[in-house]
């Protein structure tokens, strides 16, 4: 009997591009898992859309002297465009601020205020006096207060992933302007999480069928007892307060994104003409929830989804699981869009067949430990196992039936070794049922490759070359069971690679496309015409891969504070630098800035320096690093001025994966051009050189186009 399914994934914010671990961690395995469910028959609603209210859209658009709806707009039609090209079938990928959602939220809103799950409380709250304004808490930055990173957001740090109050913050700092701001009195709203405490424990007294983490992480959130959470802010970009005396706040994104769930439903059900239909999947007790996200999203949908919904309509569906992904690495360091470190989705579309990104980030999915991306393992994986394997084994089996029979031949008497081959089809197919069934992906697609493995070993035993000269009959049964083989991979596979999936299918003579899970092992079409096969996927070189193609992301930038500066003993127009780079340590340079700038300019400056150029002695005095000038033509020369940045943040390029080099040899570094923009900023290729808080500058006024070294 068909089983109904929610699935609802996470809510990228509409303030950039995606990148590879927002798929891996939670868009591919739920697409996965959806396409699965809707070939064994069950009735899968699967939504998501772009978040596109908070202060990440607001820090943006203000970056970028634009408008919040501007920034949405802009990121909502590149995500949508590139989960369709990605090949997320989502049933409804929409976005926050359709009047549908706000609807949505501020019903909610409404009755939890009035059932006095919402309160009023008078609370102090970070003011910036430069900007004169209160400051939502991503415009607030710090130290963490557990791992001590020293860019932790007023909510929450993305190193050790724990959430936080901007008074947990260690040496804050406004993220506009980098000035310390001060406490002031003012009035919120609160949701009263506290409340549902004893419910929440009830609740998830049998969730067996969780992942160790998500239980780990909601048990470290109750642990110390639940605290009530604001519910509003001081922002203008938002879904308004239906309660009078608010018209200048916004509800919180916290309680506006998970809303979209119901509101996304309830979109869908309308599109479709049917608008009661989302009922079906959150009204009905045998609907099953399931939510996709990344591990730093799990309390948001184990406690505080749950919460809401309990206080709001206790008869609406709570999440059946929750099989929240790890993150993915790039080179040991986790994906991030704050931080640049990513490979952008729009990029490697541009570049790599879909399929073969979804392999490798299916067969290297991090379902329970963070996984690394490398591009000497993708490049492995696809040319070792896509191609040589998998791809291999469908193209040489279709080519030579082509060849030498045209048609999808009859079979005849099987053999034991036939049988054998008919076994590990269904014995496969069980495999993949229950690991998909389970969210076991990695599993599920490794089953899949030890048929396509199978296949081959079963080729090259038959050595159907010899028989087609010696015995044609018994050719067409070992060819036939090798097409059969086929069909059972197209078919196993289509969750995971539904390009190819649909392109094997219709090689073997099927004209519709695959329906059902059952499909793997319908009857083949016997005498059904085979068309030459190309290839399905193509062999890659490491040469190619986007990573390479921009040295600039092998440099360590690094924002530096200079502690002291002594002539050279032994130069007349050099200086002994010592620089502090926070949690970096201390360095000490050797720059040529004497008849620049006296010693007490220096001092106390914020420069950029290049940690990993190899060092060098420098008339008798080792140099650690070099500090970044502009040269113009008129001979000024003039230090790069990242601002008030904390010493030891990284300057990067946005759109420029960071992937320092361990050692930079000085010749490299010159082939990398950055210069001073008619606005005095440095740039390369007139991308602006930044940290999170700061764009970079010229720190004298120089000639535009003036060098940077």
């Amino acid at each position: 009997m068909s089983k109904k399914l929610f699935i609802g994934v996470a809510w990228p914010y509409a303030n950039g591009s995606l990148h590879l671990g927002h798929i891996a961690g939670c868009y591919l395995p739920a697409d996965i898992f959806a396409r699965f469910h809707r070939l064994i028959g069950n009735d899968v609603l699967m939504v998501s859309g772009s978040d596109e209210h908070g202060t990440p859209i607001t820090i943006t658009a203000e970056r970028e002297k634009t408008t919040p709806q501007t920034i949405v707009d802009r990121y909502n039609k590149e995500h949508t465009e590139n989960m369709r090209a990605f090949g997320i079938s989502f049933d409804l990928f929409t976005r926050t601020t359709t009047k549908n959602h706000t609807t949505t939220v501020q019903e909610i809103f409404t009755t939890l205020y009035n059932k006095n799950y919402i309160y009023e409380k008078s609370i102090e709250q970070y003011y910036c006096i430069t900007c004169q304004r209160f400051l939502p808490d991503r415009y607030i930055e710090g130290t963490c207060p557990h791992c001590h990173d020293e860019d932790a957001r007023g909510d929450q740090c993305d190193t050790c992933g724990k959430l936080l109050d901007p008074t947990e913050l260690v040496a804050i700092r406004c993220k506009l302007c980098g000035s310390t701001p001060e406490k002031q009195i003012t009035n919120h709203l609160f949701f009263t999480l506290s409340k549902f405490e004893k419910k929440l424990l009830t609740w998830l007294k049998d969730k067996k069928q969780w992942k160790s983490n998500v239980i780990k992480f909601t048990n470290n959130w109750l642990k110390n007892g639940l605290h009530d959470r604001a519910i509003t802010r001081d922002i203008e970009w938002g879904v308004k307060v239906p309660i009078p005396g608010y018209e200048q706040k916004r509800i919180y994104v916290w309680f506006d994104a998970v809303i979209g769930y119901l509101s996304a439903s309830k979109q869908w059900a309308q599109d479709n003409h049917t608008p009661e239909k989302w009922q079906e999947w959150w009204e009905n007790p045998t609907a099953k929830h399931y939510y996709f996200l990344a591990k730093d999203n799990i309390p948001f949908h184990s406690i505080i989804w749950p919460a809401i919904l309990m206080g709001y309509n206790e008869h609406l569906n709570l999440p059946y699981d929750i099989p929240a992904n790890e993150y993915l690495c790039l080179s040991g360091e986790q994906f991030s869009k704050s931080r640049c470190v990513a490979i952008w989705v729009p990029d490697i579309l541009k570049q790599y067949d879909p399929d073969a990104i979804r392999y490798y980030l299916s067969i290297n999915m991090p379902e329970n430990k963070d996984a690394n991306w490398t591009w000497t393992d993708f490049i492995a994986k696809n040319n070792d196992e896509l191609v040589g394997a998998y791809g291999n084994f469908i193209h040489r089996v279709i080519t030579f039936t082509h060849k030498n029979f045209n048609i999808i031949p009859s079979p005849n008497a099987l053999t034991e070794m036939d049988k054998e081959a008919h076994t590990k089809i269904s014995q496969t197919l069980i495999q993949v049922h229950d690991a998909l069934n389970h969210c076991n992906f990695k599993k599920g697609l490794r089953s899949v490759m030890t048929l396509a493995q199978y296949g081959n070993y079963y080729f090259d035993q038959m050595q159907p070359w010899q028989l087609v000269k010696e015995d044609k009959d018994r050719c067409a049964t070992v060819l036939h069971t090798c097409l059969q083989i086929v069909q059972a991979l197209a078919v196993a596979m289509t969750p995971y690679l539904p390009f190819s999936s649909k392109k094997i299918w219709h090689l073997l003579g099927f004209t519709k496309d695959i329906q059902s899970w059952q499909d793997a092992t319908i009857p083949l079409k016997v005498g059904s015409k085979l068309d030459k096969p190309n290839p399905l996927f193509k062999k890659l070189e490491l040469e190619e891969c986007i990573m390479q193609e921009d040295p600039f992301g092998k440099l360590d930038l690094r924002v530096a504070e200079i502690t002291d500066v002594q002539p050279h003993p032994n130069a007349d127009k050099l200086y002994v630098i010592e620089i502090n780079l926070g949690p970096l340590g201390k360095r000490t340079i050797v720059a040529g800035m004497r008849p620049h700038y006296l010693a007490e300019e220096l001092t106390g400056k914020h420069i950029v320096v290049i940690l990993n150029l190899k060092p060098a002695k420098i008339r008798g005095i080792e140099s650690k690093g070099m500090l970044l000038a502009a040269t113009d033509a008129t001979g000024i020369v003039s230090l790069l001025n990242p601002k008030n940045s904390q010493p030891g943040a990284e300057v990067y390029i946005e759109g420029i994966p960071r992937e320092p080099v361990p050692e930079l040899d000085f010749n490299e570094f010159l082939q990398i051009t950055i210069t001073i923009d008619p606005r005095q900023q440095a740039v390369y290729n007139n991308k602006p050189l930044q940290t999170k808080t700061n764009k970079v500058y010229s720190d004298k006024p120089v000639s535009a186009g003036a060098k940077i070294s």
